[in-house]
């Protein structure tokens, strides 16, 4: 055993030591420095020393698992699911949910100032919510089949190996429900039978205790037809079956081809006043406390914006808030289900007239005649982009109409950065950025940005 100091330079795979450290990453890796070498190692925190061997050396890095921890930080919480540190799905657990809050906010800031050059940034504290468990309204569980029937679970961190669960502590407690009622199931059983040649069961529930659910097979699976009657009983609560079809060569949770095989395929959920039907296949926020919270921020920095456009829109969320607080909205999304949605939610709350939608790609929609009148007449232009972030013909089309204010939600730090940093460089000046905890236990962070036109 040897510490940071005495250690091997090499720092070759089997060598133990220990070490002090000092950052967390997003995915949970924890970073420390042994001659100049930089060593990630997932389970300790910053400000703790443990002892840790290496598994893996790289030119510019070495990975290593702990061994054992030497001095506790006092930010350190007791993990509360048995399979922390195995499943992929949290990474965050062992930090305390207050410490939680200061540390995205920390990622935003950090963010900000290394890829966006914004040295000067004032960050907002992280709003968090008041059930940092039990949260999410969604859940797609993999599906391995074995000697002894199918194990149901999430994949181990970076890898396609599954971590078998029988309960989640993070998903609303109906969804957890079902993951214990399918991990018990007989083969002869309905909900055996449903994971004969499933890949993927997928559940989404609303706070009225409704679901639908969406079994992923390689083929229309003529089997789970017979039995989708009694699959709705053994769940509770449950309103819909679905069977998506996707080929085993696919490596994909949900196929493009859908089936309502029992019941119906969306559920109703309520956000700010405004009524959303959506199904297991929507583009639809996870975590409905934060996206009430987003609403109000929103809200409260509209000012009264005559005319919104709503770049990747998905499924009309953010679009319905401005039409109903009396804007009128063009939406943008390329994915021709999710405008379906929006359409039909418009519908649904009287907001038609407001807000309408277009099924195109962003980039391209920005530059045809329609996309440039409507960046000419918007007053605020609205992006929530994928992780990847916009893209430079977008975000130029932005700056080039003038467009006088702007808000980004983004999911990612440093391509939210990226991006602020050419909106910067074009005539736009940072008003505020409000981080929200959409994912507790997570690494994952989303910031609401507001720009205007100087």
């Amino acid at each position: 055993m040897t510490n940071s100091e005495t250690a091997p330079r090499d720092l070759a795979p089997g060598t133990e030591l220990e070490l002090d450290f000092t950052d967390l990453l997003a995915n949970g890796q924890a970073v420390a420095r042994a001659h100049g070498l930089v060593v990630f190692c997932f389970g300790p925190l910053p400000a703790e020393r443990a002892l840790v061997r290496v598994t893996t050396r790289k030119p510019a890095y070495a990975v290593a698992e702990m061994r054992k921890l030497l001095r506790a930080a006092p930010e350190r919480a007791d993990p509360f699911c048995p399979v922390f540190g195995e499943c992929g799905g949290c990474q965050v657990q062992h930090l305390s949910y207050e410490a939680q809050l200061r540390w995205k906010r920390d990622m935003v800031r950090s963010a900000l100032q290394r890829i966006g050059g914004i040295g000067d940034a004032e960050v907002a504290a992280c709003v968090g919510t008041t059930r940092p468990r039990d949260y999410r309204n969604k859940m797609a569980l993999v599906v391995e089949h074995r000697a002894h029937g199918a194990a149901v679970g999430f994949y181990r961190a970076r890898s396609h190996e599954l971590v078998p669960i029988e309960a989640c502590p993070v998903v609303a407690p109906q969804l957890s429900d079902y993951i214990a009622r399918l991990a018990r199931a007989a083969p002869e059983d309905a909900l055996g039978v449903a994971l004969s040649e499933a890949t993927h069961v997928i559940a989404r529930c609303s706070r009225k205790g409704e679901a639908v659910v969406s079994v992923t097979t390689p083929q229309d699976d003529l089997g789970l037809a017979g039995v989708s009657a009694r699959v709705l009983e053994a769940l509770p609560g449950s309103v819909g079956l679905a069977d998506s079809c996707a080929p085993k060569s696919a490596n994909v949770v949900m196929g493009r081809r859908q089936r309502l095989l029992a019941g119906r395929n969306e559920i109703e959920e309520e956000i700010g006043g405004i009524r959303y039907r959506v199904s297991p296949a929507s583009f639809f926020q996870i975590n409905v406390e934060i996206v009430e919270r987003i609403f109000e921020t929103i809200t409260s920095l509209q000012r009264g914006s005559a005319r919104v456009l709503d770049l990747y829109c998905g499924m009309g969320t953010f679009s319905l808030l401005f039409a109903r607080n009396g804007a009128e909205v063009i939406g943008v999304e390329e994915n021709r289900n999710a405008v379906a949605e929006a359409t039909s939610n418009a519908a649904l709350n009287g907001l038609e007239k407001r807000a309408s939608f277009a099924s195109e790609r962003v980039e391209r929609w920005v530059r045809t005649d329609r996309g440039k009148e409507a960046l000419r007449r918007a007053k605020l232009v609205f992006l929530d982009p994928p992780r990847k972030g916009s893209d430079e013909v977008t975000l130029r089309s932005i700056a080039s109409a003038r467009v006088r204010h702007i808000m980004y939600l983004s999911c990612d730090p440093a391509t939210l950065a990226r991006d602020l940093r050419l909106l910067l460089a074009n005539g736009y000046a940072l008003h505020s950025v409000q981080p929200f905890d959409m994912f507790a236990q997570t690494g994952h962070v989303e910031t609401l940005v507001t720009l205007e036109r100087t």
